[in-house]
């Protein structure tokens, strides 16, 4: 793992800022980077640090990972396990350092904060005003399409081109509208699996998507028992029944457990949406009975951050919705 660097400095204007270069999605810094990022004794960040976790802001499993390192000792160079921290203890510490370099790390950690809060809120305000706006137009196309139909005189082709638009939009519109009324079943869905996933299996797969796709070291490495769980999970009965009855459900809580119990240093989304896939592929599900992929690729992405930033008692409705976009309807 190559070193991640965090500098600070003065601008022209004379505001303080922070130049960051980014490993594994985080940034990570070692004992010794810390004590030149901050110029404190390496004695005083090592209290800092022990208290973070003392204390229970932090966990050590979730934000420390040792990693092979190559480093210089005696005019040779040497490989060891250094530890390194990730950017939730970097901020940590940071609010915890009497310096100059402490302050001004502060400095620019609540202006940072500040200005992706109020910006995070404007985007996601803007984004959902035009979302709705786009509902509106395409429900008052479909309407507008409809009452053409009925009321004019068209060609074949017309009829049939004004059809397949009402037809492909029909079944996402009625979603919309059972998701708005509190209405969304699970239904048309497949039968019992034919094809069960073990803890085993899975971590087989994901070692060969790390090797498959040049992933970091710390891609699939496991932080507790959850993984093992999430895996179970899908599987549990209540009365010799399973709970959750066909492939969908199965496939949809799969992709729900492992994106929130977040099991892994790095990789969790990406994870459980292979997994998902994987899954419904052993069943036969993933595509339809001409070869269409049943969900598609953007859809995917859209339900595992949905998911990711979804409250727990949204978790029905989540499930309920993933149901809808993959079951035999698609």
């Amino acid at each position: 793992m190559s070193e991640s660097n965090i500098e600070i400095y003065k601008s022209d204007t004379g505001e303080t800022e922070i130049s960051v270069r980014l490993e594994n999605e985080t940034v990570w810094l070692s004992l010794a980077q810390f004590v030149e990022l901050f110029q404190r004794d390496k004695s005083v960040i090592s209290r800092h640090l022990n208290n973070v976790f003392k204390e229970g802001e932090l966990s050590k499993e979730a934000t420390v990972a040792k990693i092979a390192t190559v480093q210089t000792e005696g005019g040779r160079e040497v490989e060891r396990n250094i530890e390194y921290f990730n950017l939730d203890v970097i901020i940590s510490v940071g609010y915890r350092i009497k310096s100059q370099r402490g302050t001004q790390f502060r400095i620019w950690a609540n202006k940072i904060l500040k200005d992706y809060l109020i910006k995070g809120f404007s985007l996601n305000e803007k984004k959902l005003s035009q979302q709705n706006q786009q509902l509106k137009q395409l429900q008052e196309s479909v309407k507008i399409l409809g009452n053409l139909i009925s009321n004019t005189d068209l060609s074949t082709n017309e009829s049939i081109g004004l059809l397949k638009i009402i037809s492909d939009y029909a079944y996402a519109l009625d979603i919309l509208d059972q998701y708005d009324y509190q209405t969304l079943e699970i239904r048309n869905t497949s039968g019992r699996e034919i094809y069960q996933l073990t803890y085993d299996e899975a971590i087989s797969q994901i070692r060969i998507a790390k090797n498959t796709h040049g992933n970091s070291d710390l891609f699939g490495r496991e932080k507790d028992e959850s993984f093992r769980s999430s895996i179970a999970s899908i599987y549990q009965t209540a009365g010799g029944v399973d709970v959750y009855p066909s492939i969908e459900e199965k496939a949809a809580n799969l992709l729900y457990f492992i994106t929130k119990n977040h099991s892994f240093t790095d990789g969790n989304k990406r994870i459980a949406a292979f997994l998902f896939l994987y899954f419904m592929e052993r069943n036969g599900e993933l595509f339809d009975g001409v070869g269409n992929k049943r969900i598609a690729d953007n859809t995917l992405v859209a339900l595992t951050l949905m998911v990711a930033v979804s409250k727990p008692e949204e978790k029905d409705t989540m499930i309920k919705v993933i149901v809808n976009l993959i079951n035999r309807n698609n």
